[in-house]
């Protein structure tokens, strides 16, 4: 899909590319539903672990069970990107967790990921370059960055990226005070409920967003 243009034609044919639906592009940046549940188990596991046990026996197993998915998508030969990345987070929460022998600290790399990533989508968005912007350019319009010259579009992803600031702000400043506060299981069933849900709606109210501006919306230059 691109932002402000039409549809690239297909070369040879005259005929114009179809656009990806809505959930084809949700898909593709979840990992479908095998990809959101396998990201979600090894901290599934490490929360129930860790309840029932103790510190250290939780993290080998959530550790255990990411290197597992991880290895089982590369021997079906499925992308194992979401799983590479489900299994970095994990090990560098697991490491410091391991290290401390604070089970609250498994969940402090996503906390402080979660701040950094927040305030360098306000600042994004401040500075006139907004960050989903840019990610919508490499992820869906093929490297294209043709919605700069559309002034209308500019505001929408500047619009659409403080919202994803705020929220991510928002949800990380509920774990971070739980953390704060020393409420370990309560912190991992905030890590579980405020991971994917505001994420999949996040990405829904951009798709949808985007698609509607660009098709209703003549291109206007950036004044």
């Amino acid at each position: 899909m691109t932002t402000g243009q039409r549809p690239t034609a297909q070369p040879g044919t005259g005929e114009e590319e179809p656009l990806p639906t809505i959930a084809e592009q949700m898909a593709d940046q979840l990992g479908g539903w095998r990809g959101l549940l396998e990201s979600s188990i090894p901290v599934v596991v490490f929360v129930v672990a860790n309840i029932i046990g103790e510190l250290r026996p939780a993290v080998i197993a959530a550790v255990a069970v990411a290197v597992a998915i991880a290895l089982l998508r590369l021997a079906q030969r499925r992308p194992v990107r979401h799983a590479v990345n489900g299994l970095f987070g994990i090990a560098i929460g697991a490491a410091i967790a391991w290290r401390t022998g604070n089970e609250r600290d498994f969940y402090l790399p996503g906390i402080l990921y979660g701040i950094g990533y927040g305030v360098v989508l306000l600042l994004s968005a401040a500075i006139r370059q907004p960050l989903v912007g840019w990610i919508w350019s490499v992820l869906v319009a093929k490297g294209a960055s043709d919605w700069r010259q559309d002034a209308r579009l500019v505001r929408t992803f500047t619009g659409l990226t403080v919202l994803w600031g705020v929220v991510w702000l928002a949800k990380v400043g509920v774990q971070a005070g739980l953390y704060l506060a020393h409420q370990d299981t309560a912190l991992g069933v905030a890590r579980l409920v405020l991971g994917y849900p505001p994420y999949v709606l996040l990405l829904l109210i951009t798709v949808w967003t985007v698609r509607r501006v660009t098709r209703e919306s003549p291109q206007a230059p950036v004044a």
